[in-house]
């Protein structure tokens, strides 16, 4: 049997530390392509992908996600490429569904979209970090993305300069229960 999958899910990691090599076009539309292809409810799609590697857009953008009174993401301008994620309006069915089950489906497709691309950046040996903190109104402002729109996540990627770390998990009998909680 092979453990492909989970030699891959062992070596994805938020990388904090970037090399600036940029990186290649074919692994970049590699990543772009598996982003592509992330399932989503009622296949909705329900995201636009800004590629933002131009640096001195990439610095604004660094700027609006990161804090000098906390210490925060300021690593973001050393990595190449930031995706930004934006939410884009769910198909009549997906926002139905999150209407009735009151359960906002987009931002759960692009969480799926997200690890999909962390996944495909590290089986082409390229580094990422998802990134929650943001200044949104920033973020807009600099790439001239419309208000009415969310900005969800940040990913930077780049070639990580850290380790691979061993994973600190819970264990299976910690997380995991059969037929009933």
């Amino acid at each position: 049997m092979t453990r492909f999958f989970l030699e891959l899910a062992q070596k994805r990691q938020s990388d904090r530390l970037f090399d600036t090599t940029p990186i290649e076009k074919e692994k970049l539309e590699y990543i772009l392509e598996a982003a592509r292809m992330a399932p989503s409810a009622c296949n909705a799609q329900p995201w636009k992908i800004i590629v933002v590697d131009t640096p001195q857009i990439k610095n604004q953008l660094a700027d609006a996600t990161s804090s000098r009174v906390l210490g925060m993401n300021h690593f973001t301008k050393q990595a190449p490429i930031h995706l930004v994620l934006v939410e884009e309006k769910a198909s009549f069915t997906s926002s139905f569904g999150s209407w009735a089950k009151k359960k906002h489906f987009p931002h759960i497709d692009i969480g799926i979209l997200a690890e999909h691309i962390c996944l495909a950046a590290a089986e082409q040996g390229i580094g990422s970090c998802m990134i929650g903190w943001f200044n949104e109104k920033k973020v807009k402002n600099v790439l001239k993305i419309p208000s009415n729109k969310k900005v969800v996540l940040i990913i930077t990627l780049g070639y990580s300069l850290q380790t691979v770390r061993p994973k600190n998990r819970k264990s299976l009998q910690q997380i995991v229960s059969w037929n009933g909680y």
